[in-house]
């Protein structure tokens, strides 16, 4: 298998990874948490916090970024037919993923982790789900962008 078809499955695989784990903050764990009393919720989404800068996800974090550019790159310059698609997914993920967690959901975390009650609960649960709803369509995208390049490939 070349190395192009190689990095394009893996994007399409680490993207659709990396939204399935933000799908997952939107569609049940936030629900969850607002279930709980306001600082017991604004405890455990920054003890949830405190593992999402470990190894597992921060390589998938970096992954989802990484790879699709990697493969937009092999295939620009090797002429390879999709080869946009894989551009566009890189760009996607890069907007939709890095800076929307860079700009967006990394200050709420912040301060949720310096206001870990009930009032830093109210400053940071809606803004960050809406945050995180960017960047579970942006991965979605992203995964599907990396597919149709598959596909044309």
């Amino acid at each position: 298998m070349a190395a192009y078809t190689v990095l394009v499955v893996l994007s399409a695989l680490v993207t659709g990874l990396a939204g399935g784990v933000f799908y997952a903050f939107s569609t049940f764990v936030t629900a969850g948490l607002r279930r709980l009393d306001p600082g017991d919720a604004a405890a455990a989404m920054a003890a949830i916090n405190s593992d999402a800068v470990r190894p597992p996800f921060m390589t998938l974090f970096g992954a989802a970024v990484v790879v699709p550019a990697a493969a937009a790159v092999v295939g620009l310059v090797g002429g390879h037919d999709g080869a946009w698609f894989l551009a566009a997914s890189a760009a996607v993920s890069l907007a939709g993923m890095l800076v929307v967690t860079v700009a967006g959901n990394v200050p709420l975390n912040n301060g949720l982790m310096a206001h870990r009650d009930a009032a830093g609960w109210a400053a940071f649960d809606r803004p960050w789900s809406r945050w995180n709803h960017v960047r579970t369509v942006a991965c979605a995208a992203a995964c599907l962008l990396a597919v149709l390049g598959l596909v044309v490939a």
